[in-house]
């Protein structure tokens, strides 16, 4: 691996979209490694602090830094045109990233919720929860107050959002130790038809589980935006949704 590694911003990755090309910067990966396992160690001792809840075997190996692995980041800087509130995805390992972009860490869930996570956050029926309070800045606080309907695990609605995020997010080898803990092939999404039409049926699973029916489904896509017509995506989400609902 690369003793030089990209330094992510938020423009560095998009809706589905891992890597933009984007960078911030470069640094030194073996310095950078370093550092920030000082500072984790530190932060440990922290209650406040998420590594809080790590065990000590797992913060005081170096291995197990976030930035060695695949971990959802989200844009913090947004407005209410944007077309989008939320902007996350799950972001390669061997990065670092800015504090614009503040990321997940995972203590105690598995891949499997990570995926989870990851498709209700990218859902247009989640993001128009944001929007209704979302001003500048997505922080952790605005994160912290979404709404998450999980049925848990074993839910058939639930592991199919799973499936889906899973095969959305892992778009090339750099996710296949992370798509081989969800249990989906890598690369499996990458054709646009099959992308989009898996996106739709993403948004209609996640509707399903927040318990909204076609009223509700139809006020998010005439209302999310000013700027964008969503017309088309509505009649495919709806399909889904009324497919889910037989």
């Amino acid at each position: 691996m690369s003793q030089v590694w990209p330094v992510y911003k938020g423009t560095s990755f998009n809706l589905w979209n891992p890597d933009t090309g984007v960078y911030y910067d470069s640094a030194d990966a073996k310095s950078m490694i370093a550092y920030l396992q000082e500072k984790r160690v530190s932060q440990r001792r922290t209650r406040s602090s998420a590594f809080a809840e790590q065990d000590q075997a797992v913060t005081d190996d170096s291995e197990t830094l976030p930035c060695r692995h695949p971990r959802i980041a989200f844009r913090n800087v947004t407005n209410p045109t944007n077309t989008r509130t939320i902007v996350t995805a799950l972001v390669p390992g061997y990065r670092m990233i800015v504090h614009h972009a503040p990321y997940l860490l995972r203590t105690a869930s598995s891949a499997v919720d990570e995926a989870f996570v990851l498709g209700v956050l990218c859902s247009m029926p989640c993001d128009w929860q944001a929007r209704r309070t979302v001003e500048l800045n997505m922080t952790f606080e605005q994160i912290g107050q979404l709404s998450i309907p999980d049925p848990g695990e074993g839910h058939p609605v639930r592991d199919r959002v799973v499936e889906i995020a899973g095969r959305l997010a892992a778009t090339d080898e750099r996710f296949a130790d992370w798509a081989a803990d969800v249990g989906v092939p890598v690369g499996s999404a990458n054709d646009e038809a099959v992308k989009h039409d898996l996106i739709c049926e993403l948004d209609a699973c996640v509707a399903h589980l927040y318990g909204l029916d076609e009223d509700d489904l139809a006020v998010i896509y005439e209302t999310f935006s000013e700027t964008v017509d969503y017309t088309e995506r509505y009649a495919a989400v709806l399909a889904h949704f009324q497919r889910l609902s037989e």
